[in-house]
């Protein structure tokens, strides 16, 4: 077969997404089917011999779960953990015993960057959904008062700040420094975060009106016989444990202001400063914290640890056949040729990544995949433009445009559907018009903060 070269390769990736939008949000076919079906077509369409084929995408799969698939893993046990505990819990109360009832909107933004920080979207919204309940039903808040904030909360946490998993892989991908990424993150996250959430869910309200029941909620909120019976952790211990990966990876990013490069302590501080083992510290940590402190037994704990890993299956599957997909664009030839193009167009590497991620999110619905995908794309371009940019910023403007518009090839869209009681209308008008503001401002933001640096 014949290789096919130069623009066609283009044109080939552009069928290739759109075939990924129709399969998927068309035709419902699930999305890990459909990354495998359309990598392996593209492959063969431009013309890669078919003996490298497999080879190819079966490495980009490997490459991206090497590193991701325990970020994962261990995020997942340490919100879980904090779940059963009733941590999460105790950072509520706490926080809306500061910020009062008629500031919770506020609160509820805060818990939700605190809480997502270890756990993927869909875990942090799981566990801080009943709280949301109770709240609203507490203060008379209608739930999108309540509950936008925090989903926005999540989805920053998601996109744009380490160490959460989804950030952690473009830190990676562009050799970004882990400790400025989380510095600038913050500058660009919390304005969108505001914005994003508490205020728009504050002018949202007043056009969009949830039903009046909502059999989840009832299920949240209803006198429970088999109360929780423990003393819920202390702010201080929750805190410390939560944020101690982070806490970590700062250190391991800083181990050159400690110690002199390559000597025992400075190796040390950079291994314990991985995320890997951040995240392992952590977990390991909670079992005494969230734990035995909290009275469960090694069993209850390992029940916990082995259960929650179930739930995230199919997260990890579709990420990988994510990463297979941009180990086809790599060594098919696609990528170089789109360094080609934009370079010669003299694009933005910022706005490439913006777009580009852009682009995945709404073919595939998954952010993390938008991130995996386009930073494979997007990093030979960053390398090949000589460090016009920096890669802590690409990081932030590939994370923004990941978040862009969820709709109904996103698990998160549904769940969100559903838990709130609304149409599927209803949540287009605020859970896809809030992702497309955070991926606006985003990249607004990380614009503005590259002409100031």
């Amino acid at each position: 077969m014949e290789t096919v070269q130069g623009g066609m390769l283009l044109i080939y990736t552009v069928i290739a997404v759109i075939a990924l939008v129709v399969m998927i949000a068309k035709f419902r076919i699930y999305p890990f089917l459909v990354l495998i079906i359309v990598s392996l077509g593209l492959a063969l369409a431009v013309g890669m011999p078919m003996e490298g084929i497999v080879k190819s995408y079966e490495a980009g799969t490997g490459k991206t779960l090497g590193h991701l698939a325990i970020v994962i893993a261990l995020g997942t046990m340490l919100g879980k953990m904090m779940a059963e505990s009733g941590g999460a819990e105790r950072i509520a109360i706490t926080l809306i015993k500061w910020f009062g009832e008629k500031n919770v909107h506020w609160a509820m933004m805060f818990i939700a960057l605190i809480v997502g920080l270890p756990v993927f979207f869909e875990v942090g919204f799981v566990l801080l959904i009943p709280i949301a309940f109770n709240i609203a039903k507490k203060t008379g808040k209608s739930l999108l008062v309540v509950g936008l904030p925090m989903v926005a909360g999540l989805s920053v946490v998601h996109g744009l700040i380490p160490p959460h998993p989804a950030a952690l892989l473009a830190v990676q991908a562009y050799h970004a420094d882990i400790g400025k990424t989380i510095a600038y993150s913050l500058v660009v996250g919390i304005p969108t975060a505001i914005i994003a959430g508490p205020l728009y869910a504050l002018w949202i309200n007043k056009y969009v009106k949830l039903p009046e029941h909502n059999v989840l909620a009832a299920q949240f909120v209803e006198p429970d016989s088999n109360a929780r019976t423990r003393e819920l952790p202390s702010f201080r211990i929750t805190l410390f444990t939560i944020l101690l990966p982070v806490f970590l990876m700062l250190i391991g990013s800083w181990a050159d202001l400690f110690f002199a490069p390559k000597t025992f302590p400075n190796d040390l501080l950079r291994f314990i400063g991985t995320s890997d083992i951040a995240l392992l510290i952590a977990v390991l940590v909670s079992f005494i914290t969230f734990g035995t402190m909290q009275g469960f037994n090694r069993e209850q704990i390992e029940k916990f640890c082995g259960g929650c890993l179930a739930s995230i299956a199919g997260i990890t599957l579709i990420v990988g056949a994510g990463g297979g997909f941009g180990g086809i664009l790599r060594d098919s030839g696609i990528s170089d040729q789109i360094v080609s193009t934009a370079l010669q167009a003299n694009l933005s590497p910022l706005l490439l990544g913006w777009f580009v991620a852009a682009l995945i999110r709404l073919a595939t619905g998954s952010a993390t995949v938008a991130m995996t995908t386009a930073c494979g794309i997007v990093a030979p371009i960053a390398s090949a433009a000589g460090g016009v940019v920096r890669p802590e910023l690409l990081v932030l403007a590939t994370g923004s445009g990941s978040l862009i518009f969820s709709h109904v090839n996103d698990a998160g869209f549904w769940l969100i559907k559903e838990y709130f009681g609304m149409t599927v209308g209803q949540t287009l008008k605020t859970w896809s018009v809030l992702e497309t503001i955070i991926s606006v401002l985003g990249l607004s933001f990380t614009l503005l903060l590259s002409a100031v640096l």
